[in-house]
Protein backbone atom coordinates (compact mmCIF):
# COMPACT_ATOMS: atom_id res chain seq x y z
CA UNK A 1 0.00 0.00 0.00
CA UNK A 2 1.19 3.50 -0.83
CA UNK A 3 0.18 6.58 1.15
CA UNK A 4 -0.25 9.57 -1.18
CA UNK A 5 -0.52 13.19 -0.13
CA UNK A 6 -2.00 15.93 -2.34
CA UNK A 7 -2.51 19.67 -2.22
CA UNK A 8 -5.86 20.60 -3.73
CA UNK A 9 -7.91 23.73 -4.36
CA UNK A 10 -11.66 23.96 -4.63
CA UNK A 11 -14.46 26.44 -5.12
CA UNK A 12 -16.91 25.34 -2.43
CA UNK A 13 -19.89 27.29 -3.80
CA UNK A 14 -22.01 24.34 -4.94
CA UNK A 15 -20.88 21.79 -2.36
CA UNK A 16 -22.39 20.84 1.01
CA UNK A 17 -18.95 21.15 2.58
CA UNK A 18 -15.94 18.86 2.43
CA UNK A 19 -17.12 15.82 4.39
CA UNK A 20 -19.28 13.08 2.87
CA UNK A 21 -22.95 13.38 3.85
CA UNK A 22 -25.98 11.29 2.89
CA UNK A 23 -27.68 12.53 -0.28
CA UNK A 24 -25.37 15.55 -0.58
CA UNK A 25 -22.71 16.60 -3.06
CA UNK A 26 -19.43 17.13 -1.20
CA UNK A 27 -15.76 17.61 -2.04
CA UNK A 28 -14.77 14.35 -0.35
CA UNK A 29 -17.37 12.43 -2.35
CA UNK A 30 -16.06 13.88 -5.62
CA UNK A 31 -12.46 13.02 -4.72
CA UNK A 32 -13.28 9.45 -3.75
CA UNK A 33 -15.37 9.06 -6.89
CA UNK A 34 -12.43 10.27 -9.02
CA UNK A 35 -10.06 7.76 -7.37
CA UNK A 36 -12.60 4.97 -7.92
CA UNK A 37 -12.89 5.90 -11.61
CA UNK A 38 -9.11 5.93 -11.93
CA UNK A 39 -8.11 2.82 -9.97
CA UNK A 40 -11.28 0.88 -9.23
CA UNK A 41 -10.55 1.23 -5.50
CA UNK A 42 -12.88 2.49 -2.80
CA UNK A 43 -10.66 4.73 -0.67
CA UNK A 44 -11.30 7.10 2.22
CA UNK A 45 -9.79 10.50 1.47
CA UNK A 46 -8.54 12.17 4.66
CA UNK A 47 -8.26 15.97 4.79
CA UNK A 48 -6.46 18.41 7.07
CA UNK A 49 -9.90 19.54 8.23
CA UNK A 50 -13.52 19.85 7.20
CA UNK A 51 -14.77 22.99 5.49
CA UNK A 52 -18.44 23.99 5.67
CA UNK A 53 -20.90 24.39 2.82
CA UNK A 54 -19.86 27.26 0.57
CA UNK A 55 -16.34 27.56 2.03
CA UNK A 56 -13.35 27.36 -0.33
CA UNK A 57 -9.78 26.05 -0.16
CA UNK A 58 -6.68 27.38 -1.85
CA UNK A 59 -4.34 24.72 -0.44
CA UNK A 60 -6.22 21.94 1.31
CA UNK A 61 -4.10 18.87 2.10
CA UNK A 62 -5.48 15.36 1.65
CA UNK A 63 -4.10 11.82 1.74
CA UNK A 64 -5.25 8.28 1.07
CA UNK A 65 -3.75 4.82 0.69
CA UNK A 66 -3.81 2.95 -2.59
CA UNK A 67 -2.53 -0.23 -4.23
CA UNK A 68 -2.24 1.58 -7.57
CA UNK A 69 1.16 1.59 -9.26
CA UNK A 70 0.48 4.83 -11.14
CA UNK A 71 3.66 6.96 -10.92
CA UNK A 72 3.21 9.78 -8.41
CA UNK A 73 4.06 12.43 -11.04
CA UNK A 74 1.02 11.37 -13.10
CA UNK A 75 -1.54 11.41 -10.31
CA UNK A 76 -2.59 15.08 -10.50
CA UNK A 77 -3.24 15.01 -14.23
CA UNK A 78 -5.12 11.73 -13.91
CA UNK A 79 -7.29 12.95 -11.02
CA UNK A 80 -8.00 16.34 -12.58
CA UNK A 81 -9.28 14.61 -15.72
CA UNK A 82 -11.91 12.92 -13.53
CA UNK A 83 -12.74 15.77 -11.15
CA UNK A 84 -15.21 18.61 -11.79
CA UNK A 85 -13.61 21.87 -12.87
CA UNK A 86 -14.07 23.47 -9.45
CA UNK A 87 -11.75 20.96 -7.74
CA UNK A 88 -8.08 20.81 -8.79
CA UNK A 89 -5.13 18.74 -7.52
CA UNK A 90 -1.86 20.70 -7.69
CA UNK A 91 0.82 18.52 -6.08
CA UNK A 92 1.22 14.84 -5.24
CA UNK A 93 3.86 12.97 -3.28
CA UNK A 94 4.33 9.61 -1.61
CA UNK A 95 4.57 9.91 2.19
CA UNK A 96 5.24 7.46 5.06
CA UNK A 97 2.37 5.12 6.02
CA UNK A 98 1.95 6.98 9.31
CA UNK A 99 1.19 10.36 7.71
CA UNK A 100 -2.35 11.63 8.47
CA UNK A 101 -3.42 14.95 6.95
CA UNK A 102 -5.44 16.06 9.97
CA UNK A 103 -3.43 14.64 12.86
CA UNK A 104 -0.06 15.82 11.50
CA UNK A 105 -1.16 19.41 10.77
CA UNK A 106 0.59 22.01 12.97
CA UNK A 107 -0.74 25.33 11.70
CA UNK A 108 -3.61 26.42 9.47
CA UNK A 109 -4.27 29.78 7.85
CA UNK A 110 -7.69 31.04 6.84
CA UNK A 111 -8.52 34.15 4.85
CA UNK A 112 -11.89 35.91 4.99
CA UNK A 113 -12.61 38.51 2.30
CA UNK A 114 -15.14 41.32 2.56
CA UNK A 115 -16.17 43.48 -0.39
CA UNK A 116 -16.73 46.90 1.21
CA UNK A 117 -18.30 48.85 -1.63
CA UNK A 118 -21.71 49.97 -2.81
CA UNK A 119 -21.84 47.33 -5.53
CA UNK A 120 -20.57 43.72 -5.58
CA UNK A 121 -17.71 42.59 -7.80
CA UNK A 122 -19.26 40.25 -10.35
CA UNK A 123 -15.98 38.36 -10.85
CA UNK A 124 -15.40 37.69 -7.14
CA UNK A 125 -18.99 37.36 -5.94
CA UNK A 126 -18.56 33.69 -4.93
CA UNK A 127 -15.38 34.35 -2.93
CA UNK A 128 -16.15 37.43 -0.85
CA UNK A 129 -18.94 38.73 1.35
CA UNK A 130 -20.49 41.93 -0.01
CA UNK A 131 -21.01 44.70 2.57
CA UNK A 132 -22.48 47.70 0.73
CA UNK A 133 -21.86 50.39 3.38
CA UNK A 134 -18.71 51.86 4.93
CA UNK A 135 -16.71 49.90 7.50
CA UNK A 136 -14.27 51.50 9.95
CA UNK A 137 -11.21 49.41 9.14
CA UNK A 138 -9.02 50.99 11.80
CA UNK A 139 -11.52 50.17 14.54
CA UNK A 140 -11.68 46.58 13.25
CA UNK A 141 -7.89 46.37 13.21
CA UNK A 142 -7.61 47.71 16.77
CA UNK A 143 -9.82 44.85 17.97
CA UNK A 144 -7.45 42.12 16.76
CA UNK A 145 -4.42 42.03 19.15
CA UNK A 146 -6.38 40.54 22.07
CA UNK A 147 -7.07 37.42 19.98
CA UNK A 148 -3.39 36.54 19.66
CA UNK A 149 -2.01 33.73 21.81
CA UNK A 150 -3.70 30.90 23.67
CA UNK A 151 -7.31 31.51 24.73
CA UNK A 152 -10.61 29.78 25.37
CA UNK A 153 -12.57 30.72 22.23
CA UNK A 154 -15.99 29.52 23.43
CA UNK A 155 -17.50 32.90 22.52
CA UNK A 156 -16.46 32.35 18.91
CA UNK A 157 -17.67 28.77 18.53
CA UNK A 158 -21.11 27.62 17.46
CA UNK A 159 -23.10 25.88 20.17
CA UNK A 160 -23.52 22.97 17.72
CA UNK A 161 -20.11 21.44 18.36
CA UNK A 162 -18.82 18.23 19.88
CA UNK A 163 -15.50 19.79 20.93
CA UNK A 164 -15.21 19.97 24.71
CA UNK A 165 -11.83 21.73 24.68
CA UNK A 166 -12.33 25.25 23.32
CA UNK A 167 -8.73 26.39 23.88
CA UNK A 168 -6.82 27.30 20.73
CA UNK A 169 -3.68 29.32 19.94
CA UNK A 170 -3.62 32.05 17.28
CA UNK A 171 -0.16 32.91 15.96
CA UNK A 172 -1.18 35.67 13.56
CA UNK A 173 -4.28 37.83 13.13
CA UNK A 174 -3.95 40.65 10.63
CA UNK A 175 -6.01 42.70 8.22
CA UNK A 176 -5.14 43.74 4.67
CA UNK A 177 -6.97 46.22 2.47
CA UNK A 178 -6.99 47.15 -1.19
CA UNK A 179 -8.68 49.64 -3.46
CA UNK A 180 -10.52 48.87 -6.68
CA UNK A 181 -9.75 50.46 -10.04
CA UNK A 182 -13.44 50.18 -10.93
CA UNK A 183 -14.28 52.66 -8.17
CA UNK A 184 -13.85 56.39 -8.75
CA UNK A 185 -12.29 57.01 -5.31
CA UNK A 186 -9.33 55.63 -3.41
CA UNK A 187 -11.55 54.24 -0.63
CA UNK A 188 -10.99 50.72 0.65
CA UNK A 189 -12.92 48.28 -1.53
CA UNK A 190 -11.75 44.95 -0.16
CA UNK A 191 -10.82 43.84 3.36
CA UNK A 192 -9.05 40.57 4.09
CA UNK A 193 -8.71 39.02 7.54
CA UNK A 194 -5.83 36.52 7.69
CA UNK A 195 -5.77 34.22 10.72
CA UNK A 196 -3.18 31.52 11.52
CA UNK A 197 -3.60 29.12 14.41
CA UNK A 198 -2.91 25.61 15.67
CA UNK A 199 -6.55 24.75 15.09
CA UNK A 200 -10.00 26.29 14.78
CA UNK A 201 -13.39 25.63 16.35
CA UNK A 202 -16.57 25.19 14.34
CA UNK A 203 -17.40 28.55 12.66
CA UNK A 204 -14.68 30.28 14.72
CA UNK A 205 -13.30 32.51 11.96
CA UNK A 206 -16.76 33.39 10.64
CA UNK A 207 -17.99 34.43 14.11
CA UNK A 208 -14.87 36.56 14.64
CA UNK A 209 -15.59 38.20 11.27
CA UNK A 210 -19.26 38.75 12.14
CA UNK A 211 -18.15 40.50 15.33
CA UNK A 212 -15.56 42.58 13.47
CA UNK A 213 -18.18 43.72 10.96
CA UNK A 214 -20.33 45.01 13.83
CA UNK A 215 -17.29 46.90 15.14
CA UNK A 216 -16.70 48.33 11.66
CA UNK A 217 -20.34 49.42 11.51
CA UNK A 218 -20.01 51.20 14.86
CA UNK A 219 -22.42 48.86 16.65
CA UNK A 220 -19.61 47.75 18.98
CA UNK A 221 -16.30 49.25 20.06
CA UNK A 222 -12.85 47.80 19.46
CA UNK A 223 -12.50 47.10 23.19
CA UNK A 224 -15.62 44.91 23.10
CA UNK A 225 -13.59 42.14 21.46
CA UNK A 226 -11.63 41.43 24.66
CA UNK A 227 -14.81 41.50 26.75
CA UNK A 228 -16.47 39.04 24.38
CA UNK A 229 -13.44 36.73 24.41
CA UNK A 230 -13.31 36.69 28.21
CA UNK A 231 -17.08 36.08 28.50
CA UNK A 232 -16.76 32.58 27.01
CA UNK A 233 -20.36 32.89 25.86
CA UNK A 234 -21.46 32.56 22.22
CA UNK A 235 -24.39 34.88 22.85
CA UNK A 236 -21.98 37.77 23.49
CA UNK A 237 -20.36 37.65 20.02
CA UNK A 238 -21.67 38.84 16.69
CA UNK A 239 -23.42 36.79 13.99
CA UNK A 240 -21.74 34.09 11.92
CA UNK A 241 -20.48 35.73 8.71
CA UNK A 242 -21.56 34.16 5.42
CA UNK A 243 -19.58 31.20 4.13
CA UNK A 244 -18.60 32.47 0.69
CA UNK A 245 -15.97 34.86 2.05
CA UNK A 246 -13.93 32.15 3.80
CA UNK A 247 -11.02 30.26 2.24
CA UNK A 248 -8.66 27.72 3.80
CA UNK A 249 -5.42 29.34 2.67
CA UNK A 250 -2.57 27.14 3.86
CA UNK A 251 -1.78 24.11 6.03
CA UNK A 252 1.66 23.64 7.60
CA UNK A 253 3.26 20.44 8.86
Amino acid sequence: MRNLRFTISYDGTVYSGYQIQPKADTVQYRLEQAVRMLTGESVKVISSGRTDAGVHAKAQVINFTTNSKIPVERWCLALNARLPRDIVAHTAEEVPPSFHSRKAAKRKTYCYTIRSARFPDVFHRNFEYHHPTHLNVEAMREALPCLLGEHDFTSFCTVRTDKEDKVRTLYEVRMETETDEMMSTDKVARIRLIVTGNGFLYNMVRIIVGTLIQIGEGKRTSSDMLRILEARDRAEAGPTAEAMGLTLWRVEY
